[in-house]
């Protein structure tokens, strides 16, 4: 798989000028002419910085494996540290009477099971999300190239060792799907969201805030860059994916209940309870994933493509070409 991949990395229009200096470059010490001491020359061009530059070739396994690892740091690293504002965020949606906001929510749980408390969950967290992220930003970097070519109930269970066999015995095996089609319904929108519009605000502010192009910003000014389109990007996540999010939590406490008899019964104004509190998490959350993604990215010496430009042949299409 990843050998066709690379072949439509290497044949994508919208790959990096740069690498192709590599190749041409190639070329010319093949086809160079002799030096005054009767020697091939060796032209002075960009080939020998671009063989340094990049420690793999753009679409190559290598490439894929390491963004990869980036999103294995990116998603289970960001989503561990926030697992105390997500306990308090979920508490709050399954019992408002009891948690009644954010600094409330902390307080009581702080109280009633003390700091530890606010750690649970942390290891099926950091496994899952872990999972995710090595799908999530892989299968990007691979599907991206593919289409431009184209064209719970608090106190249950302490650890992931105790709640397994536990949600086994009391509901079999479904337990562990118990909420697989609103879950769909908040991870698809949100995932959409998380990368469409990080790429068109990463563009957005190369255009009209960043005084010049990317290709002349230092690498951590093109991560500030990448923090700030992310947490961007973050919010509008939280906002499309938290009706859903919230019918997922009340759904995880409630045994035989259903997804639109919770969603029934919380109401149009039920589904929004946290949203504050989500859109900070997510903003964060976010903007961290990427800023690690990106970091990866940098520190492994990965080639970085331009973002694709629309075809001309479509710009005139729509218009937008003289």
């Amino acid at each position: 798989m990843f050998s066709s991949v690379a072949h439509l990395a290497r044949a994508n229009p919208f790959n990096t000028p740069h690498l192709q200096l590599v190749h041409d470059g190639l070329g010319d010490l093949r086809s160079s002419s002799p030096g005054p001491t009767g020697q091939p020359r060796r032209p002075r061009n960009l080939a020998a910085a671009a063989v340094e530059e990049y420690s793999c070739e753009f679409g190559s396994a290598k490439y894929y494996a390491l963004c990869g690892f980036g999103g294995v740091l990116s998603c289970g690293l960001t989503h561990t540290a926030v697992v105390p504002l997500d306990l308090v965020k979920c508490r709050m949606q399954v019992d408002p009477q009891k948690y009644k906001g954010i600094f409330n929510g902390f307080s009581v749980t702080l109280k009633e099971d003390g700091v530890r408390g606010l750690a649970k969950g942390w290891a099926p967290t950091f496994l899952g999300y872990s999972m995710q992220g090595l799908c999530k930003f892989g299968f990007y970097e691979v599907f991206k190239v593919l289409y431009s070519n184209m064209l719970g109930e608090p106190g249950y269970a302490n650890t992931l060792r105790d709640a397994a066999p536990k949600m086994y015995k009391e509901e079999g095996l479904k337990a562990f799907y118990k909420g697989v089609a609103p879950l769909w319904m908040r991870q698809i929108p949100y995932t959409m969201m998380k990368f469409a519009c990080f790429e068109r605000t990463v563009e957005a502010l190369y255009k009209f805030v960043v005084p010049k192009p990317r290709s002349e910003c230092s690498k951590p000014e093109q991560l500030v860059v990448t923090f700030v389109a992310g947490y961007i990007a973050g919010v509008f996540c939280a906002i499309v994916s938290h009706p859903a999010d919230s019918v997922v939590s009340v759904l995880n406490k409630e045994k035989g209940s259903s997804a639109s008899l919770v969603l029934k019964r919380l109401g149009f104004k039920g589904v929004w309870k946290g949203l504050f509190a989500r859109i900070i998490m997510i903003g964060t959350l976010t903007a961290l994933q990427w800023f690690i993604y990106d970091s990866v990215k940098v520190y492994f010496r990965l080639p970085r493509p331009p973002p694709p430009e629309m075809p001309e042949s479509l710009k005139k299409k729509l218009g937008l070409t003289q």
